[in-house]
């Protein structure tokens, strides 16, 4: 017997591969993913991956590339000169033909940079734009919600700022309902075949992030089919 929704999904659930590699990318690609987000060294949380591997799953791959524009490691709080990199990156991936980018930008006090997030809207023009997990360090996130509501982004990924999606639960149905509509809640960390629908019908997102992993940081093609028919009801 299905399992009913404790809020209704209004559109088919959609699963974004977390991709660290080119291998991964193409994984995902012959494993029939709509889209990716590719990146590289998830050891570090993810990094901006080479313009040679965004150029390549753009000109080549049927799914949507989404691209990770992170410079380096820990907060994100950035230098202006960090902020240079991150703009010249997003305007990389938009003169290719990216589908989108995610990117997230925070103060000191966990509150979000507005300003480095509409100068990064600006520079992505034409894009999808994702927030990325830096939302799970937002010191209050229902404010933050609305800030990068404000800021035009379409998305937010986040694990309800949780360790996982699936203990986030509570928080991310409860994001979903604020959101009301006005952004994609992306729900990802610890997204598998086995709880990706759980998920889904618990909070009511129509998205999940995971990387599909089996071993180490490279996705399973196996994993990938299995997740996306598991989410396919």
């Amino acid at each position: 017997m299905t399992e009913p929704l404790s809020h209704p999904i209004h559109r088919q659930p959609l699963l974004e591969v977390c991709a660290a590699s080119l291998d991964s990318a193409r994984k995902a690609d012959r494993a029939g993913a709509p889209r990716i987000e590719l990146c590289r060294r998830l050891d570090l949380g993810g990094l901006t991956p080479d313009r040679a591997d965004i150029a390549d799953c753009v000109n080549t791959l049927s799914l949507k590339t989404f691209v990770l524009i992170r410079p380096r490691g820990g907060d994100f709080c950035y230098t202006e000169d960090e902020m240079q990199t991150i703009l010249d990156d997003i305007r990389y991936c938009r003169d290719i033909g990216a589908a989108g980018v995610v990117v997230g930008f925070l103060h000191e006090d966990g509150s979000v940079n507005t300003d480095q997030c509409r100068r990064a809207m600006e520079a992505a023009r034409g894009m999808e734009v994702t927030f990325h997990r830096a939302f799970d360090r937002c010191t209050h996130w229902p404010e933050a919600l609305e800030q990068i509501i404000g800021c035009g982004f379409h998305r937010i990924l986040t694990s309800g700022q949780q360790p996982t999606a699936l203990q986030g639960v509570e928080t991310l149905k409860a994001i979903q309902q604020q959101a009301a509509g006005r952004i994609v809640i992306l729900a990802g960390s610890g997204i598998n075949a086995d709880n990706a629908a759980t998920i889904i019908r618990t909070t009511g997102v129509s998205e999940v992030h995971g990387s599909c992993k089996i071993n180490g940081y490279e996705s399973d093609e196996a994993e990938i089919r299995r997740t996306l028919a598991a989410i396919n009801f």
